[in-house]
């Protein structure tokens, strides 16, 4: 019998041992009650990312869109006479389109992505085409492809029968998730729905109905009322899945499995007023996630140079607009985004979020970098947070993994290519553009600024380095102390020929702690071998190698700049604010980033 066989019969005294795992893994369901519309995949990657970048690596088991199988259904009826296998192709095709939505979702945000379809990881299924039975699965194809990507999605509807495409019946996807978790090893399976968990009664119906934290399968089997599958219920029983029944964006969850029972706390939403200080590129793509999620936030007028240009700009919009500090600064915000960049009105403008008893969250690595300890300790002398996930990787979680490895086993080493720009101009010069060519081009791109130096000339990655050393090695290191080379201390031709002998060069920056507890850093230009870890990434990529003193080495991805990766980012440190605030249950890790907090309490 094989183990997928094994996994689904019914549950007996002793669950199935856990499969050894490569990755740590939360395997996360989105059905029909979540997905509605195209928009959905948005808030959906979100959810993904905040597991993401807390170092998990996350399996997204996806529905079709909401009505769409029914419709497929109607199609094939209205088409032809009856026939279950051609209806099987056919319905598959709204949970390949799912899949593929998502995929492309989390790609904007910047997470490193793999899509993969039944055939490709041998999912399999006997019995009726239109409601059949798992088999089958090869979970080393998703451990591989996790080895290059942080998310992977997968149709949870279908798998491939003895003749063809098959469908797994109604609900199907939850019992798919639970396998999936168990095959893999992870440690849990995290089912996203339409409430935000398990009740005794229908909270629809029943205004009285408790909300319950723990329970145990048998319990679950008579009070989710069709909430969760109960195929899915039984085989998380025998397997020793524990399953999660969560909403989008909540930091807490029902947990079902050997638990007591244990009723959950009443969560009355109330909004937290945010000051948004900047409307370009990413404060635009701030300001859209914030209107995405209008019963978490409440959105003061952003600050900006021209009121009546951005409203002509961003007509869908509601939100007003101001070019008067104390306006956008008005109704005592619990939060403010800083998303101007610079080191002048910007790093002023920090101090006074702090002063007046709000939480900070940035972008602006260079004010970070040159004023790191006066602002840190006046967040810690408000009692606030102060988060700046953004200012470092974009949509590449570094600093969040940065501070877990420097917690246990401690860091000895970090190098990475952390600017983009860099990147393109490079690639650029090895094709044999001149210089200023390629400079006009980034430009007129949008890579590079119209002063590129910072890039060029590695200012913007020695910041960058200078906030992992803090938060690697506690040291401070100034960022214009650091040894920096410039691209344009390289001649083109030097660039072409090494592309022309099978190399690259990167913009590399790296940091290391001697044994004497001395830190050294650089930003330098290296010549790389064409596959190496580093030399492989493109234009808006950042790419780190972090070692730990045990020897470990870890690899972080993403998209460095761009709206929607930076954005991402930014929105992560709102939603972390909010989740924290109201006292709900965070992803581990979090409460080493958050001081205890003085804000509303919502939910």
């Amino acid at each position: 019998m094989n183990k997928l066989a094994h996994a689904l019969q019914a549950p007996d005294v002793h669950p199935a041992p856990k499969p050894a795992c490569r990755h740590r893994i939360c395997v996360l369901k989105f059905g029909s009650s979540v997905l509605f519309s195209p928009a959905d995949y948005s808030r959906a990657a979100h959810e993904i990312y905040r597991h993401t970048r807390n170092g998990e690596k996350v399996v997204a088991v996806v529905s079709a869109l909401d009505g769409e199988t029914d419709e497929l259904f109607g199609l094939s009826d209205t088409v032809g006479a009856q026939h279950e296998a051609l209806t099987a192709r056919l319905v598959r095709c709204g949970e390949l389109k799912s899949a593929a939505l998502m995929g492309l979702a989390l790609d904007r945000a910047g997470i490193p992505v793999n899509v993969l379809d039944p055939h490709e990881m041998d999912l399999t299924a006997a019995g009726s085409p239109l409601d059949a039975n798992l088999t089958g699965l090869d979970a080393n194809r998703l451990h591989d492809a996790l080895d290059t990507a942080d998310a992977l999605v997968v149709p949870g509807f279908f798998a491939e029968g003895e003749n063809g495409p098959v469908t797994l019946g109604r609900g199907g996807t939850d019992l798919t998730a639970v396998i999936f978790s168990h095959l893999l090893g992870a440690d849990r399976v995290r089912l996203i729905k339409d409430v935000d968990g398990v009740y005794t009664d229908d909270p629809a119906r029943n205004p009285d109905a408790e909300r319950l934290d723990r329970l145990d399968y048998s319990e679950a089997l008579r009070v989710s009322h069709g909430l969760v599958q109960e195929k899915a219920l039984i085989a998380a029983e025998k397997n020793d899945v524990v399953v999660e029944v969560a909403a989008l964006g909540k930091g807490y969850a029902t947990r079902i499995g050997r638990h007591e029972r244990e009723p959950g706390a009443k969560r009355d939403v109330k909004p937290l007023r945010v000051a948004l200080l900047g409307h370009g590129a990413v404060g635009a793509g701030v300001r859209q996630l914030l209107e995405a999620h209008p019963g978490r936030f409440a959105l003061n007028p952003i600050l900006v140079r021209d009121p009546a240009a951005h409203a002509s700009a961003h007509p869908d919009t509601k939100a007003d607009f101001t070019a008067d500090l104390a306006e956008a600064l008005g109704s005592d915000p619990d939060i403010v985004v800083e998303v101007l960049g610079g080191t002048g009105l910007a790093l002023e403008l920090l101090h006074s979020a702090l002063d007046q008893d709000s939480a900070l969250v940035s972008a602006n690595k260079a004010a970070l970098a040159r004023d790191f300890e006066a602002l840190h300790a006046k967040a810690r002398k408000q009692g606030k947070p102060l988060l700046y996930s953004a200012s470092v990787g974009g949509g590449a979680p570094i600093l969040e993994a940065v501070d877990r490895l420097a917690q246990s086993p401690g860091l000895a080493m970090i190098e990475g290519v952390m600017n983009g720009t860099s990147n393109y101009l490079l690639d650029r010069l090895a094709e044999g553009m001149p210089y200023d060519e390629a400079i006009a081009e980034a430009q007129a791109l949008g890579f590079a600024e119209a002063d590129p130096s910072a890039d060029t000339d590695g200012h913007d990655a020695a910041d960058k380095l200078s906030l992992l050393i803090r938060h690697a090695f506690d040291v401070a290191v100034d960022p214009a102390s650091i040894p920096k080379m410039s691209i344009g201390d390289i001649q083109p031709h030097v660039i072409a020929a090494a592309s022309a002998e099978g190399a690259r060069f990167r913009q590399v920056a790296h940091c290391h702690l001697s044994d004497d507890g001395q830190v050294s850093a650089r930003v330098d230009l290296v010549r790389l071998p064409e596959d190496h870890l580093l030399a492989q990434i493109r234009n808006e990529e950042n790419r780190f190698r972090l070692v730990d003193k045990a020897g470990g080495v870890h690899i972080v991805n993403g998209k460095g700049a761009g709206r929607w990766p930076t954005a991402e980012a930014v929105f992560a440190d709102l939603m972390d604010i909010q989740r924290h605030a109201t006292g709900a249950v965070a992803l581990p890790g979090l409460s080493a980033r958050m001081p205890a907090l003085d804000l509303p309490d919502n939910a």
